[in-house]
């Protein structure tokens, strides 16, 4: 998906945005808390690991609420990156999953890629995986591009 990986491109005729450094992943409280580790960040991808243990429901499994909080923050993030090349930062506005295994050991990797990426909205495919490379959920996050709050 790299190679082939969307870019947005300004309407005909608007002016050229300059482009700036992205932002750099900070790590919330939440993600803290759920043990969760950065371990590749660009535009075009952003690639996380969270360990399973801590982050269980009842029964041993992986929450699917777990899934869902840091595959949201890594589609987020994602989709900050890019925003933040021009100046704009990201509200997320949907976010929906599958949960298609469980997972009860070790860690999961968190992929999040550019589905679209527009000036007023940006689409990310998340993929988190288990130890074995087996997908356990797909998520799909769409964050609307917005100015940056001021301080």
């Amino acid at each position: 998906m790299s190679q082939n990986a969307p870019r947005a491109t300004p309407a005909p005729g608007s002016p050229q945005p300059e482009a700036l450094e992205p932002w750099t992943i900070e790590l919330g409280e939440l993600d803290q808390k759920m043990g969760v580790r950065i371990i590749e960040e660009s535009v075009q991808r952003v690639v996380a690991r969270m360990p399973v243990a801590g982050n269980t429901q009842s029964f041993g499994l992986l929450h699917g609420g777990a899934s869902l909080a840091v595959g949201e923050a890594v589609g987020s993030w994602a989709a900050v990156k890019f925003a933040s090349t021009f100046g704009k930062v990201v509200v997320g506005v949907d976010v929906n999953a599958t949960h298609h295994r469980s997972a009860t050991g070790g860690e999961v990797t968190i992929t999040a890629t550019p589905i679209k990426l527009g000036r007023r909205l940006t689409s990310h495919e998340v993929i988190i995986t288990d130890d074995q490379d087996r997908r356990i959920c797909t998520l799909r996050i769409t964050n609307l591009v917005v100015d940056r709050p001021a301080h």
